[in-house]
């Protein structure tokens, strides 16, 4: 059995998706989230902790390679830039790595961005499919409402909350994935939206 057909009333018609491939992808991506949102749920310390210094170390990462190509890379304009862009992914790095505290609070707030955003385009995305609507709607709400609660509770909760609510979100993100899995895998299109 081949993953592709094509479409029998176009001529020379390039293969179409077999309805339902790759739905083993969407319920793998579907599983990994709910497990990380229940891990990131049960020890939100440990989760708000590591997120802090996976993203310092990505600013380090960063902040070295453009201070390296500002130094290194002559006859180019931009030099000054790349040199004072890279001290300062050096210097915020360095702080969400060696200052966790500090980080977990500019963290908490680019957490809660990063739900209202995610929640408003779930709302948008979620009124426009068809099949699995209501998860993708009350997703969307819940994330608004958990930025709103992020901001409403800053600084006390920023260590453990951005845990709880990476949590929540993925583990919610993962049973909508799995559902759209299952859905896809009996042939339905995957996250069906109208044409």
């Amino acid at each position: 059995m081949t993953d592709t057909f094509r479409d029998p009333g176009a001529a020379g018609s390039a293969p179409l998706a077999r309805a339902g491939a790759g739905w083993g992808w969407i319920l793998a991506y579907g599983i990994l989230s709910v497990l990380l949102g229940v891990a990131a749920f049960v020890w939100p310390f440990a989760a708000t902790y590591a997120a802090t210094l996976v993203i310092g170390a990505f600013f380090i990462a960063a902040g070295a390679l453009s201070i390296g190509a500002g130094v290194f890379g002559r006859g180019h304009e931009g030099r000054g830039y790349q040199i004072g862009f890279g001290i300062l992914s050096l210097v915020i790095g360095l702080i969400l790595a060696f200052e966790p505290a500090t980080g977990a609070l500019s963290l908490t707030l680019l957490v809660a961005v990063w739900l209202g955003v995610r929640g408003a385009m779930e709302l948008g995305f979620g009124f426009r499919m068809r099949r699995g609507k209501a998860a993708m709607v009350v997703l969307g709400l819940i994330d608004v409402i958990l930025a709103i609660v992020v901001l409403a509770t800053l600084p006390f909760s920023a260590l453990t909350l951005p845990g709880f609510i990476l949590g929540i979100s993925f583990l919610l993100g993962g049973i909508a994935a799995i559902s759209s899995a299952l859905h896809h895998k009996k042939g339905e299109p995957a996250f069906a939206v109208p044409a």
